[in-house]
This record gives C-alpha cells, sequence and structure tokens, in this order.
C-alpha cells in the first residue's frame, strides 16, 4: 500500500524554509527528515505521524484526531504522534501538529 500522495504534499509544503528537508521511505510511508532528525511522516492509513516532545505527548493526545502509533501491534515510544484526517483537516489545525515536531526537532538540535 502506497503512502497518501496529498498529504505528503502538505507536509512538504509546510515544510518548506524549515532548514534541510530530506524524504526517506519508512514507516510504511514516507518520512521528512529536517536537519537528518525525524519530524513527520506521511503513512499508507493515510495519517499523520510526528515527532514531538515526549513530555507534551498526554497532552497531544487529548487533541482531535491524535492517538499512540503503533508499529507491529505494539504501541511506540512516548514522542510519537499519529494523527488521522480529523485532526488534520483544517490548514491549521495540520500547521500545529507540523509546528509541534519542527518545535521539538529545533530543541534536540540546541543540545
Amino acid at each position: 500500500m502506497a503512502y497518501d500522495k496529498e498529504l505528503a504534499d502538505r507536509i512538504r509544503d509546510a515544510l518548506e524554509g524549515a532548514g534541510e528537508v530530506r524524504e526517506v521511505k519508512m514507516f510504511g510511508g514516507i518520512t521528512f527528515m529536517v536537519n537528518e532528525m525525524m519530524t513527520a511522516t506521511a503513512n499508507t492509513h493515510g495519517m499523520l505521524m510526528v515527532r514531538c516532545d515526549p513530555e507534551r505527548a498526554d497532552a497531544l493526545l487529548e487533541r482531535p484526531g491524535a492517538d499512540w502509533p503503533e508499529m507491529r501491534g505494539r504501541k511506540m515510544s512516548k514522542g510519537w504522534i499519529v494523527v488521522d484526517e480529523a485532526g488534520t483537516e483544517s490548514e491549521a489545525d495540520f500547521i500545529s501538529w507540523i509546528d509541534e515536531a519542527l518545535a521539538f526537532n529545533n530543541s534536540k538540535r540546541r543540545k
């Protein structure tokens, strides 16, 4: 199954100017690396997966459409959130998820 190309285009557009962006096929989709750090993925189920601050994960999971991602039937560690279409339908909601991922990315770069 292929990843959601429209979602990938939205991610690509949102990351424009965010730094050095590289696309890598992984997690059954296409992952966007910003400055060599995983930032966001368009997966095969049409969902956005973002890397986030693990300390913010519980609060972020309360947002519409957000859930723990699973890989091979097991939940991934805190610091990853998968967001379904309901949580990314509006451009403002979509950009807020990308901003979360970029904020975490930037915090890791400074260390």
